[in-house]
């Protein structure tokens, strides 16, 4: 074979050898990854093919697939009336715009490619039957989040913007998650497109109210004085009495500067002696000045304590899905006891998720056991055959059982000072009422906080309430705002099972 010969065959073997090389990684390395694409329609097309799963809540279906006479044989549909409500559960199912929620975190079992639905789909084949997904049986109670939804349009002119969730503390499910203002996931699982993108633009509008944004675990506020269970928490574990005398006065210079923090309105916490307050009385009436002395000049190493204590109940740490992602919740940054003071009180840098509250209420109510929360309660197969139980899991101990039922003795307390109290379910709460906005001087309305857990005793569930656009505005409270919400919440799920 002459050289110029030998030249192109060498040139065409390694022409196949990259040919077979790129088919390799296309078709292997690369498959999932391109099947996932959401631009891939050949696969859409596929799934749609196929009868989807069903996300249950109790007895009620909260999405299924009915068969179409179009293309897309199958169209995805969230029950009316309650689909806004249960849309931060679920999640939508868009041809155009993937998925979020359940229907996102679920995929593999909803579609049916899960490896667990192999026997399933075998059958399927060898039967002749259209194959079909699994299904996904949520924790939610239907009854507590339809409350907590239709509670939070009400509660304010226009509807209330924020977020409910509920707990059962001694388990970590998730009995509701409720996200305002929320959105209609039909129109995004609609076969026509312009109904689609219509809603679509409408509902990520930059100016708008974001009603996609799931404020129950990706929003974080700063907590106000909700915080103060974290430091009450620090304080009692360290030895401090619930009868430490603390400053009663109406405002208080923060350490090592000439800024003065005050008590909400000015005022002089109520039932002082001799200038002075119990750490039981500053708890349940919320006083700032005497919270900011229990952390800058009664605690042990108070910066690292506090820390230490906020992370042991899930702040500054990475949190686990549920399965939906969750950020993260944070105590701050703290460079000094000035800081400490106002951190202490739930402002400066302090910011949670409302899940990450209703788990801080969770682990009171649960005897100072902290639960991994969950949202999903059994996968199952196309023929209703259970393929995962969700086995509740215990995190950590941030708090002992003692010390656990003192908080709780101090939010008894604290409910009982809140405005609206004093209904047929015994509740332990505290409200919190948080400034958020970067001028001191603006007139912003507060966030409005309300943590709790009924009954007061084997508490059934535990609920973090925050509102955004209180009615009263800059007066607006926890205990005006958020706790007529949580307190209907605590009485669907205590009054369901009298």
């Amino acid at each position: 074979m002459n050289i110029p010969i030998r030249r192109v065959a060498i040139a065409a073997m390694v022409l196949i050898l990259l040919l077979v090389a790129n088919a390799t990684y296309v078709q292997v390395i690369k498959a999932d990854k391109l099947r996932s694409d959401p631009r891939n329609n050949r696969v859409l097309l596929d799934e749609y093919s196929r009868q989807r799963g069903q996300i249950t809540a109790g007895p009620d279906v909260i999405a299924r697939s009915d068969p179409t006479d179009d293309r897309l044989k199958y169209l995805r549909v969230y029950p009316q009336p309650t689909g806004p409500a249960f849309a931060p559960v679920t999640g939508y199912y868009s041809f155009q715009y993937g998925s979020a929620g359940l229907e996102q975190a679920e995929e593999s079992i909803l579609n049916g490619n899960d490896d667990r639905l192999f026997g399933s789909r075998f059958l399927d084949l060898f039967n002749g039957r259209d194959p079909r997904g699994g299904n996904v049986v949520t924790t939610i109670n239907p009854r507590m989040q339809q409350v907590a939804y239709n509670a939070m349009l009400k509660g304010c002119d226009g509807g209330c913007r924020g977020s409910v969730v509920a707990i059962e503390p001694s388990t970590g499910a998730i009995l509701a998650m409720v996200s305002t203002p929320s959105y209609d996931p039909n129109k995004l699982a609609a076969h026509d497109a312009s109904v689609r993108e219509d809603a679509w633009n409408t509902w990520n509008s930059d100016s708008g109210p974001q009603p996609m944004l799931n404020r129950a675990i990706n929003q974080t506020y700063p907590p106000g004085s909700t915080f103060k269970i974290v430091t009450t928490a620090t304080a009692l574990s360290q030895g401090v009495s619930d009868t430490e005398r603390l400053t009663s006065a109406s405002s208080i210079t923060l350490p090592n500067t000439e800024t003065s923090l005050s008590n909400y309105g000015g005022e002089t916490c109520p039932d002082s002696s001799g200038g002075t307050v119990s750490l039981h009385q500053a708890f349940q009436y919320s006083c700032n000045t005497a919270f900011v002395q229990l952390a800058t000049q009664k605690l042990k190493n108070p910066i690292d304590s506090v820390k230490s204590m906020a992370s042991s109940f899930g702040l500054d740490d990475d949190p686990t899905g549920i399965p939906l992602s969750v950020s993260e919740s944070t105590v701050g940054d703290i460079p000094d006891l000035a800081a400490l003071g106002q951190s202490a009180i739930g402002q400066r840098d302090v910011r949670m998720t409302p899940l990450e509250n209703a788990m801080i209420a969770a682990t009171i109510a649960n005897g100072g056991v902290r639960m991994q929360p969950y949202l999903v309660d059994k996968l199952q197969g196309p023929d209703l055959k259970t393929l995962h139980t969700t086995r509740p899991q215990t995190v950590n101990e941030p708090i002992s059982s003692q010390i656990a039922a003192d908080i709780t003795n101090l939010m008894i307390d604290s409910e009982k000072h809140t405005t609206g109290s004093g209904g047929p379910i015994p509740i332990a709460s505290k409200t919190g009422t948080a400034e958020h906005s970067a001028n001191s001087d603006a007139a912003d309305t507060p966030y409005a906080w309300y943590v709790a857990f009924g009954p007061s005793s084997n508490a059934k569930v535990a609920v973090a309430v925050i509102v955004e656009n209180g009615d009263r505005g800059v007066a607006a409270t926890g205990g005006s705002t958020a706790a007529p919400i949580g307190r209907a919440v605590i009485d669907a799920a205590v009054g369901e099972g009298q």
